[in-house]
């Protein structure tokens, strides 16, 4: 018995994200939901909106209680590794290493915060 593949109407020239349509921003969704779903990753991102500095990785681990140092060690570099986050690292003893936001980074944070900032304001209609 073979069914049909339900799809959600689109309309096709009104999306008004110029370049896109909604199709190919319905697939977009995918990527970004990898980066700031995961476990601890808005835990890591908005302190860093809030700094110009970079951050040490034990100021990460002492102020994110209840994340494991392996997953925040694995948020980090999936962070860097995805462009978001810069890693600086220091050849001293004992090694020092630095997250700071790139420049996506910085841009993804903002529109989380915008993000945020609507939540909030909507939720006090409810």
């Amino acid at each position: 018995m073979e069914t049909k593949k339900k799809t959600i109407p689109m309309i096709q020239d009104g999306c008004s994200f110029e370049g896109y349509n909604a199709s190919s921003l319905m697939s977009e969704t995918s990527r970004l939901r990898k980066i700031i779903t995961k476990r601890g990753t808005l835990e890591i991102l908005i302190p860093l909106c809030c700094t110009t500095k970079p951050v040490r990785y034990k100021q990460f681990r002492d102020t994110l209680k209840g994340i494991s140092s392996k997953t925040l060690a694995t948020r980090l570099k999936e962070l860097e590794k995805s462009g978001v986050l810069e890693r600086l690292s220091y050849n001293e003893i004992p090694p020092r290493v630095e997250y700071k936001l790139t420049s996506k980074g910085q841009e993804l944070v903002k529109s989380m915060i915008d993000l945020l900032q609507w939540m909030k304001k909507w939720s006090k209609s409810r």
